[in-house]
């Protein structure tokens, strides 16, 4: 049978990584990323499973973009963290609150996806997490970048889905709290 990873609701977080004002306007593809990672965030939100947010150098590269920074205050507001270090992981406070999380799947979105989601994925692989990449919620300035930094990730054990996929995963059912609000939302 081997080493299934399976995504569960009360055993996941979401980090969203860098999903900033000054660097989605350059990645390919931005608009459907951007959506996407909305879509996701709302998922979590409606799943009740945590989520993280890092900004990478604030005051250069601007805010988390609006759309993404409504879906995850949704009015109460939310506190990125932030960093220098290109993997999450490089920053104390980071992996402070994910220790505190006490969760072992870490399912991550965001930019760019060969430099700070691959550096984290990495990282985050090394420390013992089961780490997966939600392959439309993530992107670079080039399309190769990106999928040449899907390609290595994958090889070097982490698990590359959908946000669609990733949610009704952690859903389980038909039956289950979400059902119809995932549905409608994944539409």
């Amino acid at each position: 049978m081997g080493n299934v990873k399976r995504i569960r609701r009360n055993n996941s977080v979401l980090v969203v990584i860098d999903l900033q004002e000054r660097l989605m306007p350059a990645v390919y593809d931005g608009e459907a990323v951007e959506d996407a990672a909305v879509k996701l965030i709302k998922g979590f939100r409606i799943l009740g499973a945590p989520i993280t947010v890092t900004q990478q150098y604030s005051k250069g590269l601007g805010a988390t973009v609006a759309p993404v920074a409504e879906a995850l205050g949704d009015g109460s507001g939310f506190n990125p963290i932030e960093k220098t270090s290109f993997s999450a992981a490089g920053t104390p406070e980071f992996i402070k609150e994910l220790e505190s999380l006490n969760r072992r799947n870490v399912v991550i979105c965001g930019i760019e996806a060969h430099v700070c989601v691959m550096q984290t994925a990495l990282d985050l692989l090394e420390a013992g997490y089961d780490v997966f990449i939600a392959a439309d919620c993530v992107s670079s300035r080039k399309k190769s970048d990106k999928k040449i930094a899907l390609r290595r990730m994958e090889t070097a054990g982490v698990t590359v889905s959908t946000y669609e996929a990733i949610l009704f995963e952690m859903l389980e059912g038909a039956r289950e709290s979400g059902f119809k609000q995932i549905s409608g939302l994944v539409k």
